[in-house]
Parts: structure tokens; sequence; C-alpha cells
């Protein structure tokens, strides 16, 4: 009973957090932030404050398959996370947190192939119930549920950090089960902070430039920002700790509820009731996923 209220605890953090990240990413890029400078900083602070939580571990010994998966990790958790950003800065909440349903889809593909994790029946069906939400959710947008949505940036840079950040999810839990949550977490700020980096100096980000954009306000956000990536990323390690990714990428869908909520609340984004009906009736696709676990 007590593992199962953990678990649920860390299930409602990270679908809290995880929007509301989403909400200062936004507010960072609107206020004249390259997405990849704010997910650089991100990743940076919380690798700092990850050389302090290295002297509290115990030794532990790493195995090569760790340093492989957190380098495979890291890679495609900045070029996935730069992706959400670049998406947030012109894309609504409130369409980009619902695509995020389709999550659950690429995880159950990729952990089956890297972790064996096969789908039956629900998550067949499971699969067709998000699609059918999501015509819903895409057919507020100016080019609704069609072909033309695809050559949507922000749809297009949403996908993109969509799959990538599904794929991060199977190497995040392949350096858990080679080490632990806390280890995996250190592991992801680090070499996310490491490759976010090169991104920034591949696409000749100028650094200077950025830093005089950050005034009181913007470093505040940022604040808010590390604390609630800090904590979707330590509750979802612990997550995937106890539970299959496909599952847990189901059940995280949610947050795409609060997404919705979150766009209209700070960016008075319009269509919220079509919206909510499309985002219950992905989870509800999402929920079908979860029920594999005991078929």
């Amino acid at each position: 009973m007590t593992e199962i209220l953990i678990i649920s605890l860390a299930v409602s953090l990270r679908v809290v957090s995880n929007p509301l990240g989403n909400v200062f990413q936004k507010q960072l890029t609107q206020k004249g932030s390259h997405p990849l400078w704010v997910n650089f900083l991100t990743y940076l602070l919380l690798a700092v404050l990850c050389l302090f939580g290295l002297m509290l571990l115990k030794r532990i010994e790493i195995s090569h398959e760790f340093w492989l998966y957190s380098i495979l990790g890291g890679v495609f958790g900045a070029l996935g996370n730069g992706l959400l950003v670049k998406a947030l800065q012109n894309g609504n909440l409130s369409i980009l947190g619902p695509i995020n349903s389709y999550k659950s889809i690429v995880g159950l593909i990729f952990a089956a192939i890297l972790l064996g994790e096969l789908p039956n029946a629900w998550g067949i069906v499971g699969i067709g119930i998000i699609i059918y939400g999501s015509y819903l959710v895409l057919d507020t947008t100016e080019e609704r549920f069609t072909i033309a949505l695809l050559r949507n940036k922000e749809i297009q840079f949403r996908i993109g950090a969509m799959i990538l950040t599904a794929i991060e999810a199977v190497f995040v839990k392949k350096v858990i089960l080679a080490s632990s949550p806390a280890v995996a977490f250190i592991s992801w700020c680090i070499f996310g902070a490491v490759f976010s980096f090169v991104l920034v100096l591949l696409f000749q980000i100028e650094i200077k430039t950025e830093i005089k954009k950050f005034g009181t306000q913007s470093f505040t956000k940022l604040l808010y920002l590390i604390i609630c990536i800090g904590l979707m990323q330590l509750s979802t390690n612990f997550v995937f700790e106890n539970m299959k990714v496909g599952y847990a990428l189901s059940i995280f869908q949610l947050s795409i509820i609060i997404s919705v909520l979150l766009g209209y609340r700070f960016f008075q984004e319009k269509h919220i009731l079509k919206k909510i009906i499309g985002s219950a009736i992905m989870i509800a696709g999402s929920v079908l996923i979860i029920l594999m676990k005991s078929t």
C-alpha cells in the first residue's frame, strides 16, 4: 500500500510539473531568449546542483552500459528538449500538450524493440483512441486535421521533440537499470548540459547577447523552470524504476488536460472545450495502454 501511494505521488508530481515547466519555457522564449539557450541553462544549473549531490551518493560500480546509455540519453534528451522549447516559442500550449499523447505510442514501439515490452490488444485499441482524440484537438487549428498540418513548423518541432524524448525515455530506463534513479538523474543533468551546450555552439548562439536579455524577472522564471524540470525528471526516474516505460509514458498523459487549462490561463488560447474533450479521449486511450500491465 505504501509503495502504491509513493508511486501515485511521483506520478502526480510528474503530471503537474511537466506542463508547468512548459509554461515557463514559453514565457522565457516570448521575452526574447533563444530556445536552445533556455534549454542549455536549464540543464546547466541542474548539473551544477548535481555536483553537490555526487558527494552524498555512495560509491557504486559503473558499467560500460551505463556510460553508453547515458551518452545516448544525453544526445536524444538535449535534441528533444531543444525542439520542445522551440515549438513552445510560438505554438499553442493547448495544442502542443495533447500532441504529446503520441509519445506513449512511440514509447511502446521503442520499448518493444529495445526492452522487449510488447503491446497486446488493449494497447492497439488504445493507440486508435489516442489518434481519434487527437483529431478533435488538432481540428481546432487553422490547418485542421489534414496533411497540411504537418507543414506547421511548431507541429513539426513538437513531433520531433516527442519522438526524440520517447527514445530518450528508453535510454533513461536503461541507465536506471544499470545504476539507480538518483544516479540516472545526475547523469541526465550532466550529459544533457554537455550536449545542449554543443547545440548552442553548432547553431552559433550569441552567448553575450543572451546573457544581456536576462533580467530579474527572467531569472526568476528560470528558477521556477529548473524546479519544475528537476521534479519532473526525478519523479519520472522513480516511476520508471517501478513501471514499464510504455505504461509510464501512457499514464503521464494525464498532464495534457493541465496543458490545455494552462494554455487558456496564461496565454488566452481558444477552443478550450473541444480541446479538453479531445484530450480526455486521448487520456482514455492511454489508460487502455496501461491495462496491458494486467493482461
